[in-house]
């Protein structure tokens, strides 16, 4: 066998290939996704510090409560991220996979609790969407008809108990004034007037505010046509508000408070209708005080309902919150969100 010489080589010998080399775009997308992952624990470090009095005294007061009507409010708030689950799926016409929406919204109830007006909550929900293929406007139409699903079914259930429990309920105390009730009118007033004049002044906006409508409009009429989807989006959103009532009852049931479960639903179900437009974190802050003042006027002493709220909140944020949090991450981290 008689070696070739260097002239008679079909080519050049072949160079190795180069290193690949990572583009600054690419590194910063790596850098932006580990922060993200991170922000949600960076968050609630912070907000502990600032409110760490009332996890401090909270915790005192859940160590001297029954354990076993303590384990009935965390049963209470688990079933509270199942419902959340099935008024998301009902919002929207695609089936969903049941474990990652579950996840969603167990992650999403720890962004709930750091950013104001559901916004966090909004936002993971959002990119859960748009990772599973939907597209932008109909994942957000199906977060504008859960924010208004919600509401309006809180208040049904609230006729209902009103309806029901007449003689149990002192409403005299508990009627708003006619200041109260002109401010609530005129809010909504300015809620449903803003829009309108937003799309009678600045014209660029006309058409996407108005495929927007569409979107929303055909969604809902496709919705509304499967009975499925009607009973995840009605039933959910009409069982949430009495589950997270309940795990206020579980929390006052441990301590001693001396009231039944019908007024505990009603008086969450009051103070959260009065005042949960006011955008707080979760709605921790006005909707405490107004849960305080309905059960003391319902005739729980102040020691023993402002116990029961912080139990509460300790229950259904500051409990889960480390571990949603996690999930956040891990989910960013999967790209799941």
């Amino acid at each position: 066998m008689s070696l070739l010489p260097l002239d008679d080589l079909p080519g050049p010998l072949p160079r190795p290939l180069p290193a690949p080399v990572r583009s600054p775009s690419a590194s910063a997308a790596r850098l932006a996704g580990r922060v993200l992952s991170l922000l949600p624990l960076l968050l609630i470090g912070a907000w502990a510090a600032v409110d760490w009095h009332a996890v401090s005294d909270g915790a005192a007061r859940l160590a001297s409560a029954d354990p076993r009507w303590l384990l009935t409010g965390v049963f209470f708030t688990c079933l509270g991220w199942v419902a959340a689950a099935c008024v998301r799926q009902g919002a929207i016409p695609e089936r969903l996979p049941p474990g990652p929406l579950l996840a969603s919204q167990f992650a999403a109830g720890a962004a709930n609790h750091v950013l104001p007006a559901s916004i966090g909550a909004h936002a993971v929900t959002l990119r859960f969407l748009q990772r599973r293929g939907i597209p932008l406007a109909r994942a957000t139409a199906s977060l504008a008809l859960y924010s208004l699903i919600k509401p309006i079914a809180k208040t049904l259930v609230l006729l209902v108990f009103l309806v029901a429990f007449p003689d149990l309920l002192r409403l005299g105390e508990l009627v708003p004034d006619e200041r109260t009730l002109l401010l609530a009118a005129g809010s909504v007033t300015i809620g449903l007037a803003a829009p309108a004049l937003l799309m009678a002044v600045v014209r660029p906006l006309r058409r996407p505010i108005l495929a927007f409508v569409r979107t929303a409009l055909t969604d809902v009429r496709l919705l509304h046509s499967r009975p499925s989807r009607v009973l995840a989006l009605w039933g959910g959103a009409a069982v949430a508000p009495v589950l997270q009532a309940s795990v206020i009852a579980s929390v006052g049931a441990s301590l001693g408070l001396p009231l039944s479960w019908a007024q505990v639903v009603f008086a969450f179900l009051a103070a959260s209708t009065a005042v949960g437009a006011v955008p707080a974190p979760g709605g921790i802050g006005p909707v405490d005080a107004a849960l305080v003042f309905t059960m003391v006027t319902l005739g729980a002493p102040m020691d023993l309902a402002t116990a029961t709220v912080i139990g509460y909140r300790v229950l259904t944020v500051w409990l889960p919150l480390l571990p949603g949090a996690l999930v956040l991450s891990a989910l960013l981290h999967r790209k799941v969100l």
